[in-house]
């Protein structure tokens, strides 16, 4: 299993090689934007620990540019812990996002889960709840025959997961463990996902018609399946 680092700090680069290496990983480092897609392009790792802050360009950005050819599953570090960079990393098509300082040992957990997440089937049937129609293998949902509407991959596999599930009201600690995997996520990275969903099918999100909230206890999606 090849892992790619992507960090400018090359001392927090090596700890987090080394702790990959004892789990079997085998390690290639790049310490700016530009050279990260260089090495995953000639490198092809099937992980990517990616510091959001980088000379040339940044994670962001690198992020983005390898999401427009590639599922590879992407972790970002970065010291900024603003709502509005963790949505953004998440947005972009980010698997997990973590804030430094950290432990090695937690970073080797976040990246074990999202390699399970990436090895799990990924062509399951499309669903419909009501209006909602969904086509997991084309991260795409439309509402009635309007037009498809994109999904990121952690949105398209809440959606899906909700539509399993119509009817039911699933724990929050339920939808983390499928979303995230047990050692990825948390609620308020969860409460973000639905957040983003509910903006882009809800005809007005703050008065949810198809993602229901119950206080304490978890979201369940509205409405019966069509198999």
């Amino acid at each position: 299993m090849k892992a790619l680092i992507v960090d400018d700090d090359r001392v927090l680069a090596d700890v987090v090689a080394f702790a990959l290496r004892r789990e079997g990983f085998d390690v290639i480092q790049a310490y700016d934007g530009q050279m990260a897609l260089q090495r995953w392009a000639e490198e092809e790792p099937e992980l990517i620990i990616l510091d959001v802050n980088l000379p040339r360009m940044d994670g962001f950005t690198v992020c983005q540019r390898i999401r427009r050819e590639s599922d590879v599953p992407i972790i970002l570090l970065t010291v900024r812990n603003e709502d509005e960079d963790v949505v953004h990393g998440l947005e972009i098509g980010a698997d997990d996002y973590i804030t430094k300082p950290f432990s090695p040992r937690q970073l080797v957990a976040r990246a074990h889960a999202v390699l399970r997440r990436a090895r799990q089937p990924v062509t399951p049937a499309p669903k419909q709840v009501g209006d909602l129609y969904l086509d997991p293998n084309r991260r795409e949902v439309r509402l009635g025959g309007g037009e498809p509407i994109p999904l990121t991959p952690l949105e398209g596999r809440l959606l899906d997961y909700l539509m399993v599930n119509a009817g039911q009201v699933l724990t929050f600690d339920a939808l983390i463990d499928y979303v995230w995997g047990p050692e990825g996520g948390d609620r308020d990275m969860l409460r973000q996902l639905v957040r983003r969903l509910r903006a882009k099918i809800e005809p007005d999100p703050s008065k949810p018609a198809y993602i229901s909230t119950v206080p304490g206890l978890g979201y369940g999606l509205m409405g019966e399946r069509k198999d």
